[in-house]
């Protein structure tokens, strides 16, 4: 039987962890803790699934206590993003498993000091990227490593986050960069991930420009420069194309949760604070280029604030092109939208197109192959890894850090100055694989 510890009892522990646990992979799975520094999120839980109530709760400060009394040999992480990287060191001191919700923390020192702890314990490190997990994600990824591409030479990633989802960011924790790291890492490592994924590469340098064009006081949208407003309340509520634009339509996926800010959920946490507040310091709009370390160069946008959410893909190389696009939630497009396909361009030949056959579940059907590679069965019948480690992580960080980086300082950023400083033990490491 293994046993689990829930660090972070969020909405997502709830609905991507402790369901599945408690439901699907009950048999041979056991959650024996919950941690949170919120007592009420615990109410929460254990009225959700009562099957929880004489599960025993802890605070950030009783971590070791709670593996002493229990036993855990698994901890889960999925707390807010500043907070990982002090539960993962935790549970890797303590020789025991971890597996952390993206990012696995939200800078690239921290990610350092991770894979450091790793190199000296017997726990392992296990970063949930569940992009990967999506049905066209994988086939992209098999037809690489086929060779239908011959050597990837470039990438060209679009990525659009629309008004509803976009503005959402803005609205809560995410809008500080010292807690989730700025939207570069907190969502881009996401997509940062995928792309090294499916090169298998590494990326080496970055130069980016970002900017906050939508949210805070002085985008064209604001309609009084006033801080401190929520949405909930807010006296010029009716002039914020924001609210009023998913207000007047049927949404189910209801990102400024009315009813949670009326009566408030949890602690000291509200999902409706202003998007034009002053005190934003991340930006809402990217454009970055980054260089692979076998060659391969990633043309990389993300904009916070577009009209649908979604994203436009190309792959080239030496024998061929892969083009996709995908619409996400469709119910908020508001036009017909095709069905995603994988279009093959073989460099001398007639055009394929490929239909994936998609699943049930978030993220494109990927979120349940990810909680059966992580619960279920143990035979995979594929011939690359999936599972991303410690390592994926950091770099997955390192690339996104070093794209608000490089905007904020206006020079190249290479990823070896931020993951692997000259005396890191992971630096040494990597020194010696190279020398052997």
């Amino acid at each position: 039987m293994k046993k689990y510890a829930l660090c972070g009892v969020s909405n997502r522990a709830l609905i991507m962890f402790i369901e599945p646990l408690l439901t699907t992979y009950a048999k041979g799975h056991q959650i024996v803790a919950l941690l949170d520094s919120d007592p009420l999120r615990f109410d929460i839980a254990k009225s959700q699934f009562p099957e929880l109530n004489d599960i025993p709760t802890y605070s950030p400060e009783s971590f070791d206590l709670m593996l002493d009394e229990t036993d855990a040999d698994t901890i889960i992480v999925t707390s807010r993003d500043d907070t990982h990287m002090d539960y993962i060191l935790a549970g890797l001191k303590r020789d025991i498993n971890v597996l952390s919700e993206k990012p696995m923390v939200t800078t690239a020192a921290d990610a350092t000091k991770v894979m450091e702890a790793e190199m000296l314990s017997k726990g392992k490190v296990t970063v949930m990227f569940n992009y990967r997990y999506n049905p066209i994600h994988r086939r992209i990824k098999e037809m690489i490593q086929d060779g239908k591409l011959g050597r990837v030479t470039s990438v060209d990633l679009n990525w659009y986050v629309d008004t509803f989802h976009g503005s959402s960011y803005f609205r809560r924790w995410n809008r500080y960069r010292d807690i989730s790291g700025g939207l570069s890492v907190h969502k881009s490592t996401h997509h940062l991930d995928l792309v090294n994924w499916w090169l298998d590469q590494q990326p080496e340098e970055v130069f980016a420009f970002g900017a906050l064009h939508y949210y805070g006081d002085r985008s064209e949208y604001n309609p009084a420069r006033v801080d401190g407003r929520h949405c909930d309340t807010c006296d010029v509520r009716e002039d914020c194309a924001y609210v009023m634009r998913w207000s007047a339509a049927n949404v189910k996926d209801d990102h400024l949760r009315v009813e949670d800010n009326k009566k408030p959920k949890y602690t000291d946490y509200r999902t409706d604070a202003c998007i034009f507040d002053s005190d934003i310091e991340i930006e809402d709009t990217y454009t970055a280029s980054i260089k692979y370390n076998q060659g391969a160069l990633l043309s990389y946008s993300i904009n916070f604030s577009a009209p649908y959410e979604g994203y436009r893909l190309a792959i080239n190389g030496t024998k061929g092109r892969i083009e996709s696009t995908e619409y996400h939630e469709p119910s908020r497009v508001p036009f017909p939208i095709p069905q995603q396909t994988i279009d093959y361009y073989p460099l001398f030949g007639a055009k394929e197109i490929i239909h994936v056959v998609r699943g049930e579940g978030g993220h494109g059907g990927g979120d349940p192959v990810l909680l059966n590679d992580l619960f279920g069965s143990s035979k995979q019948h594929r011939e690359y890894s999936i599972l991303a480690g410690s390592e994926a992580g950091a770099y997955s960080i390192a690339a996104g850090e070093a794209m608000w980086r490089s905007n904020a300082e206006n020079r190249l950023v290479r990823i070896d100055e931020l993951l692997m400083g000259q005396n890191s033990k992971f630096h040494k490491e990597q020194a010696q694989v190279t020398k052997s």
